[in-house]
């Protein structure tokens, strides 16, 4: 039974689970999930965990982010993106006036260690509920700000248009950031308002979209092995199968927590196999997840 991570271009106008449930049927399992929504206008890179390498989900999930987008300076929605209604329309002599130098000054200010309010229609819980649900339901939700890092907010082209700015704009960001939310408060910063009308997910830590495979099209697509995996998200240590056998029974391992660099480390057996992550505990490693063991 295949176990792996599989990397999924995502097309648009589907949603995630959409991509989970294709994929549990062209694997044959209901074991699938994923390490972190798109919304159904974007496009790009899907992380889907398929059998054991689901425990691998909540490793991936925290993994930067890198995006394509397209602003439009100048309209205002319900939803940040072109999928809700226009709340504010600027006149056009408005948005003409907005420089190009205070564009750059807008998005360098969106830059570095922020507190961005997610946008409201988005599928964090608000006492048990989405908060997209609660739009949607007609309810007033206002979500708190939360501290995101924006590495990189780079302007890649502008095109003036009538009335309107758009504006083609490359991210570098962690996980939890809201392009949507970048675009209103660049819009609102501006005096003009700002909404989304194009994103694209790029990369996911070290994983690449172009790696990835065709969403329409995943009958025959082979995930990455976990070892792969586990390796590219959190660095890898080699250990002997006495050691791997400790682990799978919950001991720690004294005197090695100078091998691991990072919070984390995947910890593969001398047979190539993963045995699990591993983290610190003083100067010892002790497993935090152990993978299934073949039988």
């Amino acid at each position: 039974m295949s176990s792996g991570v599989l990397l999924v271009d995502k097309p648009q106008g589907v949603t995630s689970h959409d991509v989970v449930a294709r994929t549990r049927r062209a694997f044959g399992t209901r074991k699938v999930g994923h390490a972190g929504t798109l919304d159904p206008m974007a496009t790009g890179l899907l992380l889907i965990g398929i059998n054991g390498a689901t425990r691998l989900l909540t490793y991936l999930v925290g993994l930067g982010k890198t995006y394509e987008a397209t602003i439009r300076l100048g309209e205002a929605t319900t939803t940040d993106d072109a999928e809700g209604e226009v709340t504010e329309r600027a006149e056009a002599a408005l948005v003409s006036a907005v420089s190009d130098e205070r564009i750059d000054a807008g998005i360098a200010a969106l830059t570095g260690q922020i507190e961005q309010v997610p946008s409201a229609v988005s599928a964090i819980k608000v006492d048990g509920r989405r908060a997209y649900e609660r739009v949607r339901a007609g309810e007033s939700v206002e979500l708190k700000a939360r501290a995101v890092t924006v590495s990189r907010f780079q302007r890649t082209a502008t095109r003036r248009l009538d009335g309107a700015i758009e504006l083609d704009v490359s991210v570098d960001c962690s996980s939890g950031t809201y392009i949507r939310a970048l675009a209103r408060d660049l819009g609102a910063d501006l005096g003009v308002g700002g909404h989304l009308t194009f994103l694209r997910r790029t990369r996911v830590g070290d994983f690449d979209v172009a790696d990835a495979v065709d969403g329409d099209h995943l009958d025959g697509a082979v995930p990455m092995d976990p070892v792969d995996v586990a390796a590219m998200a959190v660095g890898r240590i080699d250990v002997t199968a006495d050691q791997a056998q400790d682990l799978r029974h919950g001991k720690r391992l004294d005197g090695l927590a100078e091998r691991v660099s990072g919070a984390h480390a995947a910890a593969v057996d001398p047979s190539g196999v993963l045995v699990g992550i591993v983290e610190k505990r003083g100067t010892a490693l002790k497993s935090a997840m152990n993978m299934p063991e073949k039988a």
